[in-house]
Parts: structure tokens; C-alpha cells; sequence
């Protein structure tokens, strides 16, 4: 038997969906618009452009962006990416790099959204 949500849950888990798609965005905003974000669109290559977007698409999906789970996505994605045949393996490894040594810009970014 179903149970009815109250108010307080319901209003719970829109907070926490609305602060997960803010750090989802904080995310893709700081990649792109960040200090290095003229480079990075500079190097954007298609498909890095759809497994950032992919990254970012996990982290909506998750309650809560802490490290260790930002660099499970990564790791997971990246190794979508590594078993194509047209990606170039170094290119790959630099953007996976990339990202996860971001992880504390990326943080700083989003708790202050």
C-alpha cells in the first residue's frame, strides 16, 4: 500500500532536486565559463561536449554531488568513451584529468549557488 507524501517531504524533495540540478549546472557553467572556460570551448571536441553532457545528466540523477560520487560519474562515463574507436585515448585521459582536478572549483562554485 502506497503511503501519501506530507507537504514537508514532498517540499524536501523538490529542495534537494532543485540543489542537485544547481550543482549540475554550477558544473557545466564552470567548465565552459570559468577561468579556463574560453580554452575549454576553444578544445571541445563533439563528443567531449556529450560526455560532459552525460556527466552532468548522472549528477541530476544523484541527491547529493559529493566528491567520491563526482568521480565515480566521471570514471563511469569516461569508460563508455574509452571503448569507442574513434576517440583518441590521450585526448580522453586529459579530459578525464581535466575534470577530476576540478572537483573543488566545481564545488566552491555550486555551494555558492
Amino acid at each position: 500500500m502506497a503511503t501519501k507524501k506530507t507537504k514537508k517531504e514532498s517540499s524536501l524533495g523538490t529542495v534537494v532536486g532543485l540543489g542537485v540540478g544547481i550543482a549540475a549546472a554550477s558544473v557545466a557553467a564552470y567548465l565552459l565559463f570559468g577561468p579556463e572556460g574560453k580554452k575549454n570551448r576553444k578544445e571541445i571536441v563533439g563528443w567531449t561536449v556529450k560526455m560532459k553532457g552525460e556527466i552532468i545528466e548522472k549528477f541530476e540523477k544523484v541527491k547529493e554531488v559529493t566528491e567520491p560520487i563526482y568521480q565515480e560519474i566521471v570514471d563511469e562515463v569516461s569508460k563508455k568513451y574509452s571503448k569507442l574507436k574513434n576517440i583518441d585515448r590521450e585526448e580522453l585521459e586529459a579530459v578525464v584529468e581535466d575534470l577530476k582536478k576540478n572537483w573543488k572549483k566545481i564545488a566552491k562554485e555550486s555551494k555558492k549557488k
